[in-house]
Formats: C-alpha cells, structure tokens, sequence
C-alpha cells in the first residue's frame, strides 16, 4: 500500500470498518447503526487514550500493540473514523437489506 496522508488516512477509516465488522461478527443480529456507533466509538476512545502516552509505551514492547492503539493523537483521524463507520454502516445496511429481500423471494412460489 502507497504512503502518505491518503493512505494513513484510508488507513484510519479501514480501521473502524474492521472495528465494525468484529462487532458484526461478535453480535451478528446487531443493527446497522449499532455496529456503526460501536466501532466509532471505539476508535474514538483509542485515538484518546492515546493522549495518555500508555499506547506509545506498549508500541515500543510490541507490534501487536503498534497496530491495535497506534502511537500519537492527531485530530483528523476522528474524522476519518466517522467515514469509516458510514462506509461500514451502509455497506452492512445493504447486506441485511439484500438478505431479507432474498429471503422473501426464496418463500414465495
């Protein structure tokens, strides 16, 4: 993947998007907007914390760590979350919205 502030930033909203679809898969009967809420709100409490300098410390002891809580607060990775839980809370909507359209379509006959 390129580098750069559209990459992090793709980065930044992919993150959420994967944050959302682990609640779909921990609570598959969540509501699109649930999920949505969750995983920005998640993402939002990671960025935060990260005000705390505890991410950047366990960064150094680890990669995992690296990845899941990232290092340094900057502002517009908020915004970037946000994008990310639309994406994931429309393309969720249309899957649940496809599949009970499938499901009323296999019924009848």
């Amino acid at each position: 993947m390129g580098s750069g502030p559209v990459a992090a930033y793709a980065g930044d909203a992919l993150y959420t998007v994967l944050v959302l679809t682990l609640v779909v898969l921990l609570a598959p009967r969540v509501r699109p907007g649930a999920a949505a809420v969750t995983a920005f709100g998640f993402s939002c409490a990671v960025e935060l914390f990260q005000l705390t300098g505890v991410p950047a410390e366990l960064a150094v002891r680890g990669t995992v760590a690296r990845l899941v809580f990232g290092t340094t607060f900057n502002a517009p990775d908020l915004f970037w979350y946000a994008v990310g839980a639309v994406s994931g809370w429309a393309v969720h909507r249309a899957v649940r919205t496809r599949g009970r359209a499938g499901q009323s379509f296999g019924t009848t006959g």
